[in-house]
């Protein structure tokens, strides 16, 4: 073993980058936190992290680092799963400014990038002309060129395309060999760009390069040295692929690009079990099919299973076509040369996109065992000869059964590469004792099979030293003597493939608290351990993608690009706050609950909750944030904002109390008070005061609505939630809802004035004060008493805040429980109580945004089908409207802000059809509409009312009627 690292700045270093480099060069906490881990179970803290801005800046930084002997790293997306993606000096960040495609030449098919560019952005750019890149890993959405290179990462489609290896081109890179300092050199064939020592040295071991590798597909362990056989054309960028950043730093890739099918289908086939599927997938690989994947029911949610035919393992088979029907005839070849238990043929895009996601999001589901339990990467990839894929699984399975373990296999079954992770305990001494001997029987496993011990993500710290059991010492050592000629100080990436690291040493959950730390929030996901919630995050980043979607995670990532306004980013600020609290000697962010760093990091996060449903693993990053934010401001002075806008309930009702709304309107109209105003508020100059509704929803009730019985059957009637912001900013849509409701023959009841969820105490961290208006709320509906009815909260964030929580701030008060469970959102009630009511026919095109809250935790497919029966035509977009309460409204946040709306919301109501509806269920949305795109956004309670007879229907569509 050999020292892998520094742990001390060396004197001169900061200065030197400074003077040398273009780009950033940034020494402080953040930044080094950001990248003390990958997706891996690794951890090591880097001195500084370098943003090059361009190919002069990579090698200024490897000369400056050269000459003050520190290591040097380069990075990605971080999202390597065997820990090649973390290091102790400088880490080179290429996705910041280095990720451009600079040239495309369809001709050719072939492109030239930028190492730090997403694989998407690259498929993007080849799609008009009909091309793509072949590999494509999970991670595409958030991978970078140099990250496939480095590791040679292959994907679903490597059966038909191959690995990274197979479609470079040609590869620019700055190496350390040469005599004069780091230059940049263009590696290809025949030699090109070798460093000197390469080729004696290789041309005096051909015996050994032409036997010591095994020949199957997805062979990505060790140096690929046998692609610089002279037979297979001395390829010097071939065999660079999958060397992990440890022989030279990307500038520039060129990469082959492949003819993209026009049509594609999808043939699943369902299978008994996992080795069933893997004994049939090399008997499909003579149909020439664009992939064979397989997986396991224990990675697929409960309600896609009836999309799936029946059995308990499935082969996702795709195969394309010049037209639908070709490829649906190849699918149906398949099927029928298939020895499945079922199978089904999904030729619709958009079907078949569901499932590749639950094929894609499985590198994070894995990570959760179907009992909760954590489960981590660590053997993550072997791959064997396909024909051999059954029965290596079964004696996969064996030795975990042995060893007391549990791993869901599932991956690249045509390649006989297996995905897995496995409920290691990587906490306590004697788990992390079973890690290693489990590693290394495993290893002789794989080996006994005619395996690689990695198929697709690399060695790393996790398998790099039991290479010798898998090429023997002998080809080992030639390993170290390749590495030298390449990099003869030992400074790129020390501790990887050559000479490694301790595959048990280095785990990043040796810092953190062993016993649980005192937390506000329940955590009944986590054990009620908020360290077991900060290490969720397992790194895969899928909150680093750049383009909107469907999806809310992560809206403030997308409008900054910054790592550390990303929900992975804050996650690992949080990891490192707590490895703080514990004294690790490496420790960065020392401030614990204090740390500016963290607070800083956090400012950002709107609380959006799309983590909670969009994160692969349930990071809920909102909950964290208003946990961190109580105890970071216990007992100190909070903003102004906090006050204002947190406490905002409180004004809103003593304004409804004292009966001072119109004169509050006015004051707000005149505009040097209303600035001032919002400066005493920490409101931003640019945002507009919203009016005060002169009669609050629950007075226009009473008045309109005298005492009679209460019913008590809980089919006739529901009670409507007077929440904070329909009580007094938008009382019209309590009224519609109510005339709707009764218009189905609902009775509507209220639970009483005074009524909270907590929503803004819980968005700024007062959580004392939450915990005490919920409890007084839980009070309140105790004392009016009542039948146990249905909850309709026409707010979305309320009805998130009720759900969610509020059980989880009084985890042991079964009266929040029975509230959380009794909230349904205004569609819902439709469905469940009226079922056989028909809205009234609206016939209009539709556009908007599904509030974050609703997509995160209450789900809108009600509001979707009681659109659809209203004749409400088309879908709301997905993202956050970026106004997310107070987030929006608070000094320094407008920017951002703004930019959340721009990205979905406000485009599609631009591009609205004529006669367009806005909805917007959300207050803050329809707030944002109005302020930044002077349109008036509806609530689907106002849009039905609408269609309503009578005096307040202001439409003219037809009567909503209940059938018989």
């Amino acid at each position: 073993m050999t020292d892998h690292g520094t742990d001390t700045e060396p004197e001169g270093l900061r200065a030197a980058l400074r003077a040398e480099v273009a780009g950033e060069v940034d020494f402080g906490p953040t930044a080094r936190a950001l990248t003390t881990m990958d997706a891996s179970n690794y951890r090591r803290v880097p001195l500084a992290v370098v943003a090059p801005r361009d190919a002069d800046d990579v090698l200024a930084a490897l000369t400056v680092c050269r000459d003050h002997g520190v290591p040097v790293l380069a990075r990605g997306g971080g999202t390597s799963i065997a820990g090649q993606a973390t290091g102790t000096g400088v880490v080179l960040d290429f996705t910041r400014h280095l990720n451009r495609v600079l040239d495309l030449d369809p001709e050719a098919r072939t492109a030239t990038v930028q190492p730090g560019l997403v694989l998407d952005r690259l498929q993007e750019a080849a799609a008009p002309h009909g091309l793509r890149f072949g590999p494509d890993p999970s991670t595409h959405g958030r991978c970078t060129i140099g990250g496939m290179v480095g590791n040679n990462a292959c994907g679903a489609h490597s059966v038909a395309w191959g690995t990274t290896a197979d479609n470079v081109a040609s590869l620019t890179a700055a190496l350390c060999a040469g005599d004069h300092g780091p230059a940049l050199t263009r590696l290809g064939p025949d030699w090109a760009g070798a460093p000197a020592a390469l080729r004696p040295l290789v041309e005096s071991e051909l015996a050994l390069l032409r036997t010591g590798f095994p020949d199957l597909p997805r062979r990505i362990s060790g140096y690929a040295l046998d692609a610089l056989l002279p037979e297979r054309g001395a390829d010097v960028a071939r065999a660079f692929c999958g060397s992990e950043g440890t022989l030279g730093l990307l500038t520039e890739v060129t990469v082959k690009l492949v003819e993209t099918p026009p049509a594609r289908a999808l043939a699943v086939l369902g299978h008994v079990d996992e080795s069933a599927a893997a004994d049939a997938a090399p008997g499909l690989l003579p149909h020439r099919p664009l992939t064979v994947e397989g997986m396991a029911v224990d990675l697929v949610p409960p309600g896609v299973l009836d999309a799936l035919p029946r059995g308990t393992a499935w082969l996702f088979v795709e195969t394309g076509g010049a037209s639908p029907a070709e490829a649906r005839a190849a699918a149906e070849r398949i099927v029928r040369s298939a020895d499945a238990l079922d199978a089904r043929v999904v030729t619709d895009p958009a079907a078949q996109r569901a499932l590749w996601r639950i094929r894609e999001d499985a590198a994070g589901t894995a990570t959760r065992m179907p009992d909760g339990s954590e489960a981590w990467p660590g053997w993550e990839d072997c791959a064997v000869p396909p024909a051999r894929l059954g029965a290596y699984l079964r004696e996969f399975r064996a030795l975990l059964a042995a060893h007391g373990l549990h791993g869901t296999p599932y991956g690249h079954f045509g390649d006989g590469c297996v995905h897995a992770r496995i409920d290691f305990d990587l906490l306590t001494a004697p788990g992390i004792a079973r890690f290693r001997a489990f590693s290394e029987e495993l290893a002789d496993l794989v080996v006994a099979h005619g395996g690689s011990l990695s198929g697709e993500h690399g060695d790393g710290t996790a398998r790099a030293e039991l290479l010798p059991r898998m090429y023997g010492p002998e080809l080992v050592g030639l390993f170290a003597r390749v590495k030298a000629a390449w990099d003869p100080q030992g400074l790129l990436n020390p501790g990887v493939l050559v000479r490694p690291a301790r595959l048990d040493e280095g785990l990043r959950f040796a810092v953190l608290p062993r016993r649980p730390v005192p937390v506000e929030f329940g955590y009944p996901q986590d054990g009620g351990d908020f360290t077991a919630a900060v290490r969720r995050c397992v790194g895969v980043a899928k909150c680093r993608t750049t383009v909107p979607g469907p999806d809310v995670m992560c809206p403030s990532f997308r409008a900054t690009g910054e790592e550390e306004h990303s929900t992975r980013g804050r996650a690992r600020l949080l990891h490192e706050m707590l490895a703080g609290t514990t004294g690790a000697p490496d420790a960065v962010i020392t401030g614990g609950w204090r740390a500016p760093e963290v607070r800083d990091a956090l400012d950002l996060c709107l609380s959006c909750k799309g983590c909670r449903s969009d994160c692969p693993v349930g990071v809920d990053m909102a909950t964290y944030k208003a946990e961190f934010l109580h105890h970071h401001y216990a007992g100190r002075l909070r903003p102004a904002s906090h006050y204002a806008l947190g406490r905002l309930p409180r004004w809103l009702r003593l304004a409804a109390a004292t009966r001072t709304a119109p004169l509050l309107n006015a004051l707000a109209a005149r505009e040097p008070l209303a600035a001032l105003g919002k400066r005493l508020a920490g409101i931003d100059p640019r945002r507009d005061l919203p009016p005060l509704a002169p009669e609050p929803f629950t007075r226009w009730f009473a008045r309109r609505t005298p005492p009679g019985p209460r019913l008590l059957s809980t089919s006739q009637a529901t009670v409507v939630w007077p929440d904070t912001f329909t009580e007094h900013l938008a009382p019209e849509v309590g009224r519609a809802a109510v005339r709707v409701l009764e218009a189905a023959g609902q009775q509507v009841l209220l639970p009483g004035t005074g009524v909270c969820c907590g929503l803004t105490y819980v968005t700024t961290g007062q959580l004392d004060r939450a915990r005490r208006v919920m409890t007084r709320t839980l009070d309140l509906l105790d004392r009016t008493g009542g039948p146990d009815l249905p909850v309709t909260v026409l707010e979305p964030s309320c009805a998130a805040t009720l759900r969610t929580d509020l059980p989880e701030l009084l985890p042991k008060d079964p009266r929040a429980h029975r509230l959380a469970a009794s909230v349904r959102t205004f569609a819902e009630t439709l469905e469940a109580q009226v079922p056989h009511w028909r809205p009234p026919r609206l016939d209009r095109p539709v556009v908007g945004q599904t509030h974050c809250h609703q997509h995160a935790v209450l789900g809108d497919g009600a509001d979707q089908r009681v659109r659809d029966a209203a004749g409400l035509s088309g879908r709301l977009s997905g993202g956050c409207c970026g106004l997310a309460g107070n987030f929006g409204f608070e000094k320094g946040h407008f920017e951002v802000s703004q930019r959340c709306a721009e990205e979905q919301l406000l485009p599609s109501v631009r591009a609205a059809p004529p006669g367009a509806l806005v909805l917007a269920d959300g207050y803050s949305c329809r707030t944002q509409l109005a302020q930044l795109g002077g349109v008036r956004g509806r609530h689907l309670a106002e849009a039905l009312a609408d269609g309503l007879p009578g005096e307040e229907g202001a439409g003219t569509g037809s009567a909503g009627r209940a059938d018989p």
